[in-house]
């Protein structure tokens, strides 16, 4: 269930959001919605990314284990080859 919230904007930005919806065919609300449901939906990849990586740091300072990246690369560019190989070994 959706409910009403209320944004300030200054007119300058409110008349820009208002252009684009008309041009759009949409209305400033539809816009404004999409725009911010696109902005947290970026937002919590980014984020989840940023936890992966700590989780990664966290791994590694606990374990001292790493892959190369030329292991890595050599590894990738044979996916979907003849000459595929199985995953590179992690190294301490």
């Amino acid at each position: 269930m959706a409910t009403p919230t209320s944004i300030k904007l200054d007119e300058e930005l409110k008349g820009r959001v208002q252009e684009l919806a008309d041009a759009r065919r949409r209305s400033a609300h539809w816009l404004m919605r999409e725009a911010i449901e696109q902005y947290v939906e970026r937002e919590e990849r980014r984020e989840a990314f940023k936890q992966d990586a700590v989780r990664a740091w966290e791994e590694y300072q606990a374990t001292g284990q790493y892959v190369h990246t030329d292991a890595v690369e050599h590894w990738l560019t044979g996916w979907g080859t003849e000459h595929e190989t199985p995953p590179p070994k992690c190294d301490k």
